[in-house]
C-alpha cells in the first residue's frame, strides 16, 4: 500500500482510496464499476490524481480523444457533488455533478450532466453537456 492509498478519496466518498476509486483505478480487469456513478466518480478521482490512461481506457472509444494532458503545475481539484444519477435502461445512464477546481490560484466549477453506455458489461463515458 502507498502513502496515497491510506488517504481519503478524492472523490468524496467516506472511503480510503484505495477501498474506493483506487480498486477501479489499479484493481484487476474484471473489477469494473458496477454502475454511471461509480465510474463518474472514479474519473473525476483519475483527474484529480492524474491517472491518464485509466480515463482514456473508460472513455467511449467513439468520442475519446486521442491523448489527454496531465493537470497544470498549481492545479488543485476543490472537489465533487454528484445532483443527480439517473438510469434510462440497463444500459445507459446519466449523472449530474458539479467539480470545483482552482488552477493557477483561479478557481472554477465544472457543472456537468454527463452519458454513460455499457458495452460488454463495461460502464464508458460517451460525453457531457455543460450546464451553467
Amino acid at each position: 500500500m502507498t502513502t496515497s492509498d491510506s488517504l481519503a478519496c478524492p472523490c468524496g466518498l467516506p472511503a480510503a482510496y484505495h477501498a474506493c476509486c483506487g480498486r477501479w483505478h489499479r484493481g484487476p480487469l474484471h473489477l469494473r464499476a458496477p454502475d454511471a456513478q461509480a465510474l463518474m466518480r472514479s474519473r473525476y478521482s483519475a483527474y484529480v490524481l492524474d491517472e491518464i490512461d485509466y480515463l482514456l481506457q473508460t472513455w467511449h472509444p467513439g468520442t475519446r480523444p486521442a491523448a489527454l494532458a496531465p493537470n497544470e503545475p498549481g492545479t488543485k481539484w476543490l472537489g465533487l457533488e454528484v445532483r443527480r444519477h439517473d438510469r434510462q435502461d440497463a444500459d445507459h445512464e446519466t449523472v449530474e455533478f458539479v467539480a470545483r477546481v482552482r488552477v493557477g490560484g483561479r478557481a472554477s466549477r465544472l457543472h456537468e450532466t454527463s452519458r454513460f453506455v455499457r458495452e460488454e458489461g463495461r460502464w464508458l463515458y460517451v460525453d457531457g453537456v455543460m450546464d451553467a
